[in-house]
């Protein structure tokens, strides 16, 4: 199977040079993406759209996305503005993940919308809507809402390619969304979802995909993997919530059992800190066993 590999870095304000430099290694050890968190409550956290558009000017060839977009704070109008402009600037090497905001009180705390439930639920679908509806050039955009509603502008401009949108939820009725209308599914870190229930989250997108006459196979799956190569082998054995810790072979391992057993295609490593050399060595023993493994699947 054909897997892409990447790394997630924390925008924080008092690193940003050392939040370059890891997507500057990504882009030079032949990573496929890199995704800027996007928490804007935490005082810590630069700005995850202007960080984004600093590592598109600084990198070549990797692929940039918000891991995820805060959509609450974030209009979707405006969204796809920049999510077009992202892509136009740099050739096509955009995605957008998106979400509901993980943590509500910082939402709210911000001036944003306290939404849960079906509201939280509408807000994505009915942003998704007009994010697409706003890359169609020639058309008038026209989403009309509980949460959102958009009329009156004309869509514009088109990205540089097909910019995939990504959400990254958990609830079972954010997972049938997925599968519904989504390309991709950005699974959260095992302390909010357990490495175990990864398999049923994947096969509940399925299920809602074949009811839409979806390809499951079209949907990208997205897992998060925080943790640190080592030296040695540590038998690690992720079914709880626990980060990895183990040699390159043992993590190939388990991203092989994650593709095989519960559907992942891509896989975007949290390394600890801003550590270039976590970064080299993840790309450099880890991918190249990984997808020399999964070249047998």
């Amino acid at each position: 199977m054909k897997a892409r590999f990447g790394i997630s870095i924390p925008p924080v304000a008092s690193a940003l040079p050392d939040v370059i430099d890891m997507a500057l290694a990504a882009d030079a050890e032949g990573l496929d993406l890199v995704g800027i968190q996007d928490h804007p409550y935490n005082a810590q956290f630069g700005d995850a759209f202007a960080v984004i558009g600093a590592c598109l000017a600084a990198t070549g060839r990797v692929s940039l996305y918000p891991g995820v977009a805060n959509l609450p704070l974030r209009t979707p109008a405006m969204i796809a503005k920049q999510a077009a402009t992202f892509d136009l600037l740099s050739g096509g090497r955009f995605e957008l993940g998106l979400g509901t905001g993980a943590f509500e009180s910082g939402v709210v705390a911000m001036g944003g919308p306290a939404r849960k439930g079906r509201s939280a639920l509408m807000a994505i679908a009915e942003g998704m809507a007009i994010i697409r509806a706003e890359w169609r050039t020639g058309q008038p955009v026209s989403v009309v809402g509980t949460e959102y509603t958009v009329q009156g502008i004309d869509g514009g401009p088109a990205p540089a390619h097909r910019i995939e949108i990504w959400l990254g939820a958990m609830g079972p009725h954010a997972l049938d969304l997925i599968g519904a209308a989504a390309d991709g599914w950005v699974a959260p870190l095992p302390n909010w979802l357990p490495w175990d229930q990864w398999p049923a989250a994947n096969a509940r997108i399925d299920a809602a995909a074949r009811a839409h006459d979806r390809d499951p196979r079209a949907i990208a799956r997205l897992a998060a993997l925080p943790g640190v190569v080592s030296d040695r082998a540590l038998h690690p054995d992720p079914h709880g919530t626990d980060p990895i810790h183990g040699s390159p072979e043992e993590w190939a391992e388990i991203i092989v059992r994650l593709a095989r057993d519960a559907g992942f295609d891509t896989f975007v490593y949290w390394p600890p800190g801003f550590d270039v050399d976590q970064v080299q060595r993840f790309a450099r023993l880890v991918v190249p066993l990984a997808r020399k493994l999964l070249d047998d699947l």
